[in-house]
């Protein structure tokens, strides 16, 4: 590591840029749509409405366009995410106590960010309509009459003020460790094969596990260093701090790293070459990463994914950060995520010691 001046350097600057960047850029929070009203009722009223869906921080407003054929014409050519058509008499039905209709449509080649423009959109006209019935006492007993009103009370536990970052930025500290602890690891030996050294070692009487704990120690350290690193950036830059016991993370990290840095070394120990061991640890790394529930709820993936994903590493250190970061999770609430991190830990490890052919 240090006759690699590049690899201290990417140790310390990786998980900074990491932080700093990647959670304001991964968010689930859909923003600057791109919004088209079709006002056929061009009432004060109507006008009020596109201005509050236009201050919102959700929307952009794009123009104004006489059809609905026009509408999806900017749609089609991707100018505009999100149309709001307003009906003829659409006042006048307000203020009569009959029932207005808006139109919302919305572009859903991207699902996810056509189904949250909709549902921002609907809850910006719900809001409308509240106010709308408050300054017209009259209307709204006659629509209360028509139709039974039930109250909704949302409380949000754990997250109150829907902070993405505060869900987010655990879930990358798994991330940092895994490229850092797993990847490195994986160019070692093979390393060690390419450049001849491999021979050295192989006459020396070191045994092969003291040669194996050589080789992941350093990794370890790392993994630690590069744990405090975010924790101090996530305090600093966003003000995260774990609501449960730090110390649970370290541990869990620490069995994390002994894992995934085994996987390393068994594919470096299996590799041939450098250019075939960066090619299967990117392999795993990516299957790993996306099944990990870092973005895609695991529950919400098919039942054979969910199975799969049980042999994924990231999947339990991941659990572990978000639940005491945001749950205050203890100990024996981590059981079942204690007990698959130390068999990984086993698991792998025991194979990389039995993998590596030592030639005397």
């Amino acid at each position: 590591m240090f006759r690699n001046s590049f690899i201290p350097r990417m140790i310390i600057v990786y998980p900074c840029m990491m932080m700093l960047l990647i959670p304001w850029a991964v968010s689930h929070e859909i923003k600057n749509l791109n919004l088209v009203v079709v006002d056929n009722d061009n009432s004060p009223m109507s006008r009020r409405l596109i201005e509050k869906a236009s201050s919102s921080t959700y929307f952009e407003m794009k123009g104004m366009c006489d059809t609905y054929n026009d509408a999806i014409s900017s749609i089609e050519s991707s100018e505009a995410d999100v149309i709001l058509e307003i009906p003829r008499y659409f006042e006048k039905s307000i203020k009569n106590g009959d029932e207005a209709r808006v139109l919302i449509a919305a572009n859903t080649v991207n699902g996810t960010k056509g189904e949250m423009g909709s549902a921002y959109l609907a809850s910006i006209v719900s809001a409308f309509a509240g106010e709308t019935n408050a300054e017209h006492p009259k209307v709204a007993q006659h629509t209360a009459a028509k139709v039974p009103s039930i109250g909704v009370t949302t409380l949000n536990l754990y997250n109150p003020h829907l902070n993405y970052k505060l869900f987010m930025v655990p879930a990358l500290v798994v991330i940092m460790l895994t490229l850092l602890c797993g990847f490195l690891p994986a160019l070692n030996v093979v390393s060690e094969k390419e450049s001849g050294t491999i021979e050295q070692i192989n006459v020396t009487p070191v045994n092969k596990l003291l040669f194996i704990l050589a080789k992941l120690v350093p990794y370890w350290v790392v993994g630690f260093f590069v744990l405090t690193v975010c924790f101090i950036l996530a305090y600093v830059v966003y003000g995260i701090v774990p609501q449960g016991n730090i110390g649970i993370i370290y541990l869990f990290s620490y069995l994390f790293v002994i894992a995934i840095s085994g996987l390393g070394l068994v594919i470096s120990n299996f590799s041939a070459t450098l250019q075939q061991a960066m090619f299967v640890m990117w392999f795993f790394l990516l299957v790993f990463i996306l099944m990990s529930g870092l973005l895609t709820p695991i529950d919400s993936m098919p039942h054979w994914a969910q199975v799969i994903t049980m042999f994924n590493p990231l999947r339990y250190l991941m659990q572990v950060m978000r639940m005491v970061y945001l749950k205050s999770s203890g100990f024996v609430d981590l059981l079942p995520q204690f007990g698959a991190l130390l068999a990984f830990a086993v698991f792998f490890n025991v194979l990389a010691v039995c993998s590596y052919t030592k030639k005397n």
